[in-house]
């Protein structure tokens, strides 16, 4: 009798090896390597330029690598990038609905791209707009849509395929903070389902939220990789303390035992392991503002890639 074979890890969706280009001597994805597992949420994170949406043009099979090995399902990219995005969901950056459509004719004209009509496309349109929170806009043209409603039902339009991978390029920039929470609800209800999720975002919060797994790129190239909690735990003190005020007022905490101190401005973060004697310095000082709070991505991300300002 054969034994029975232990299960083995399943493949990854996505694989990446030396995924590089280069554009006009300027290298935008330095042979970078990667993996995405399925059913998670991944994230890419870096400052304007790093290379992010590069990269993931090159997974939509939008943009040729330079060099380097790129499969998706097991597909090769660019060879089978037709195939790979009929089974792929899209979320750009700016929404591009059309506006001479409703809510309801812009699933309607996207799913007739990939070829579906009939009944069972009008039963998947019904659960897109429920699932959008649009039901009752559905005859409602796209411009008189708030920047929430909109980017709900272009992530609708994304899942008309019924896509095995969902690509989201910055999907909440711009919202307020009531529509962004809406729209995590509605991307961890995907992840759930076992849809993969890939996601760039430059806000640290998102990307704690929704991601299993993420990358800090900058200039083309990969720092680290890890989950949120991995990164935070690999980079930086346990405990931030911000303090604000005067510099003669700041000038005095230094140098502050067992702190790691950057400044920012008429700030100062204090990275510690152990806070307790600067927060009794810091409370018998009026003259100074303070906050205390655990570490997070933010404080990776700014200590991998700088605090300098990027255009």
């Amino acid at each position: 009798m054969s034994r029975p074979q232990p299960d083995m890890p399943a493949a990854p969706l996505v694989r990446a090896r030396g995924l590089s280009k280069v554009y006009d001597q300027h290298r935008a994805v330095d042979g970078i390597d990667f993996s995405i597992p399925r059913g998670k949420c991944f994230g890419f994170l870096g400052p304007n330029g790093a290379g992010k949406t590069t990269t993931l043009r090159m997974l939509m099979g939008l943009t040729p690598m330079s060099a380097g090995e790129l499969t998706v399902f097991d597909l090769p990219l660019p060879a089978a990038a037709r195939e790979v995005r009929r089974r792929v969901g899209i979320v750009p950056q700016a929404d591009n609905l059309d506006p001479d459509f409703s809510v309801q004719e812009n699933l309607q004209v996207y799913a007739s791209y990939f070829g579906l009509r009939g009944n069972e496309t009008e039963t998947r349109i019904e659960r897109l707009l429920e699932f959008a929170a649009l039901t009752d806009r559905r005859r409602s043209k796209t411009e008189t849509l708030s920047g929430g409603m909109k980017r709900r039902l272009t992530i609708a339009r994304a899942l008309i395929n019924e896509p095995e991978l969902v690509i989201l390029d910055e999907p909440t920039t711009g919202l307020d903070p009531q529509a962004r929470h809406i729209i995590w609800g509605r991307l961890m209800e995907l992840r759930r389902r076992g849809t993969t999720l890939v996601l760039t975002t430059h806000y640290m919060e998102e990307a704690e939220r929704l991601c299993d797994e993420l990358v800090i790129m900058d200039q083309g190239r990969i720092l680290d990789q890890g989950t949120p909690a991995q990164l935070i735990q690999r980079h930086v003190e346990p405990e931030v303390i911000e303090i604000r005020g005067r510099a003669e007022l700041l000038e005095r905490l230094q140098p502050t035992p067992d702190c790691r101190i950057e400044q920012m401005g008429t700030s100062l973060y204090c990275y510690t392991g152990d806070s307790r004697g600067l927060m009794q310095r810091l409370q018998s000082d009026p003259e100074l503002t303070f906050m205390h709070r655990p570490a997070g991505l933010e404080d990776v991300f700014l200590k991998l890639t700088g605090r300098e300002l990027r255009d």
